[in-house]
C-alpha cells in the first residue's frame, strides 16, 4: 500500500492552492482586462467617429462612451461593435453606424424630462442610448424575435425607463402619446401620419424617408399642428414594413 508522508500531503495541498489562485487570479484579470478593452473601444469610437464629425452634445458624447455597444452585437461580429459601419443582427435588420445613432440622437436635443417614441427598436442599443438621456422610451419593433431579445437585454442592463413591445411601427403608441420627440430607424416612402398625429406641438421627429437607395434623413418639427422639414443627411436604412412584411 502506498502511504503519503504528512509534510508531502501539506504540499500537495498548498501547491494546489497556489495553483488555484493563480487561475482565478489569472481568469479575473482577463476579464479586467477584457472591460477596459471595450472602454478603450468606446473612447475611440466616440472620439473618431463622433466629435470629429461635429457631434458636441454633453449628453449624447457621455450615453455614447457609456452604453456598452458589443453587448447588442450578435457574438459573432462582437470584434466590429465599435467600427464606423452598421452590423447584421438578424430578422433583416441591422444595428446603426455609430455616428447615425448620436446625429439622430442629438438633433432632437433631448433632456431628462422628454418621453421619447422610438419605431424599430433592432438590437435596442439606440434605445439604451436615449434612456440614458431622458426620462422614459417607448419602443416598437416589427420582428418579435429581435423585439424579445432586446428587451430582455435591456432590462438585464437596468433600463427600467425602456418599454418595448412588437408591433407595426406605422401606427405608432397611441396610449402613450403626445411624445416630445419620436426617432425612426427604419425609412418609409413618407412620413406615416399617426407619428404626426402623436407628436407633441412643438415636439421634433428625426426619420429616414425614400427608396431603399435615395433616402433622406428628415428633421421634422411640428409647428401650429403642421411639420416644418430639415434636409439632414443621405442614409440608407432597411425598408418600413408592417406586420405583415409590406412596405410602407
Amino acid at each position: 500500500m502506498l502511504t503519503i508522508s504528512g509534510t508531502v500531503l501539506e504540499k500537495v495541498k498548498l501547491i494546489s492552492c497556489l495553483y488555484l489562485i493563480i487561475f482565478l487570479f489569472g481568469n479575473c484579470n482577463a476579464q479586467d482586462m477584457k472591460k477596459s478593452d471595450y472602454e478603450d473601444q468606446r473612447e475611440h469610437m466616440v472620439r473618431t467617429q463622433i466629435k470629429s464629425r461635429g457631434i458636441s452634445d454633453a449628453e449624447v458624447l457621455k450615453a455614447m462612451r457609456k452604453v456598452p455597444r458589443h453587448l447588442f452585437v450578435p457574438e459573432n461580429y462582437r470584434d466590429q461593435s465599435y467600427s464606423d459601419h452598421p452590423l447584421p443582427i438578424g430578422g433583416g435588420q441591422t444595428i446603426s453606424q455609430p455616428y447615425i445613432v448620436a446625429i439622430m440622437t442629438e438633433v432632437l436635443d433631448l433632456n431628462r424630462y422628454d418621453k421619447v417614441l422610438e419605431i424599430g427598436t433592432g438590437s435596442g442599443y439606440q434605445a439604451a442610448v436615449l434612456g440614458e438621456i431622458c426620462d422614459s422610451v417607448y419602443s416598437i419593433e416589427v420582428v418579435e424575435s429581435l423585439g424579445k431579445k432586446a428587451a430582455l437585454l435591456l432590462d438585464d442592463l437596468g433600463y427600467e425607463n425602456v418599454f418595448v413591445k412588437t408591433g407595426d411601427g406605422y401606427k405608432g403608441w397611441k396610449e402613450h402619446s403626445p411624445y416630445d420627440a419620436i426617432i425612426v430607424t427604419c425609412a418609409p416612402t413618407e412620413v406615416p401620419r399617426p407619428l404626426i398625429d402623436q407628436l407633441h406641438e412643438g415636439g421634433k421627429m428625426v426619420i429616414p424617408v425614400g427608396e431603399l437607395y435615395a433616402q433622406e434623413l428628415l428633421l421634422l418639427t411640428k409647428e401650429d399642428g403642421e411639420m416644418k422639414q430639415k434636409y439632414l443627411i443621405p442614409v440608407r436604412f432597411v425598408p418600413m414594413k408592417s406586420s405583415e412584411g409590406r412596405k410602407y
